[in-house]
């Protein structure tokens, strides 16, 4: 039975890429782009409904959903450090280590669906991520980024942090 699950498993990942390749075939980069912020958009909606207030913990709960094992550490008032350790050295998202797919999937996936939630959760920041590490790029079992908030001031305008 274990191996039925996991050949499964790995056709839904292959259907999954051939889906996006689709879509970028079809409508350009933008189509997959947009869905993938939308439905990080919709997934903060129902984290705010089921009244979860916290930044640290919701963007704990996003990635602990895929099984992973989630460190979110605030630096500073403006900065994040989340660091995702897979149980396997796969991405759930772009699957084994493969640098040829690591920008397709973190530029119209991964970035835009985690931007998207972000935005809806707390609208009040900007959003900036710089990734420290990535599956698909490094190999091995970690995910890590800094999460760069750029606070707007009472305008609405961005404030952006310099370093």
């Amino acid at each position: 039975m274990g191996d039925v699950f996991n050949l499964n498993q790995q056709d839904a990942l292959k259907f999954f890429h051939a889906y996006i390749n689709e879509m970028i075939n079809l409508g350009g980069e933008n189509l997959p782009r947009s869905i993938s912020t939308r439905l990080g958009s919709k997934l903060a909606k129902i984290y705010k409904d089921k009244e979860i207030e916290s930044l640290e913990q919701a963007l704990r709960e996003l990635y602990e959903v895929l099984g992973a094992d989630v460190k979110v550490e605030k630096v500073s008032e403006k900065k994040f450090y989340i660091r995702i350790k897979h149980p396997y050295q796969f991405c759930p998202i772009g699957g084994l280590f493969n640098p040829s797919k690591r920008e397709k999937f973190l530029e119209i996936v991964c970035i835009p669906y985690t931007i998207g939630f972000l935005k809806e959760f707390n609208p009040v920041n900007g959003y900036q991520i710089e990734l420290k590490n990535c599956i698909l790029r490094d190999g091995g079992q970690l995910c890590e980024y800094d999460l760069i908030l750029n606070l707007k001031d009472q305008l609405g305008e961005l404030q952006y942090t310099k370093f």
